[in-house]
């Protein structure tokens, strides 16, 4: 299961609290609705990459992962993918987010 750094659980929180404020976030059009339980979506494309967007609710089948605060569903394939990994995140002096994805020890 994907695991998240103590770093990564305060953005992802910070993120949910705030990501109708956040430049440059990609938000649904229902971004006004992000309340308590909203949470980082991570879905996989058709090249093997990842696409990240913050969401109110997780789809049916997403996977829910809840560490330090923070909640992160991951959509099926993803969640298969990033079964041995570990998300870390960092906030650069401009505010942008920036999310990396590590092995498991």
């Amino acid at each position: 299961m994907l695991t998240l750094t103590e770093n990564a659980g305060r953005v992802v929180k910070t993120l949910a609290e705030n990501a109708p404020l956040t430049p440059g976030l990609v938000v649904p059009d229902d971004a006004s609705s992000l309340t308590h339980g909203a949470g980082l979506r991570i879905s996989s494309s058709d090249d093997n990459n990842f696409e990240v967007t913050m969401t109110a609710t997780p789809h049916d089948a997403d996977q829910i992962i809840e560490s330090a605060g923070a909640t992160v569903f991951l959509e099926e394939s993803a969640a298969v993918a990033l079964s041995d990994a570990v998300l870390d995140a960092q906030i650069d002096e401009q505010g942008g987010v920036r999310f990396a994805l590590g092995k498991a020890e």
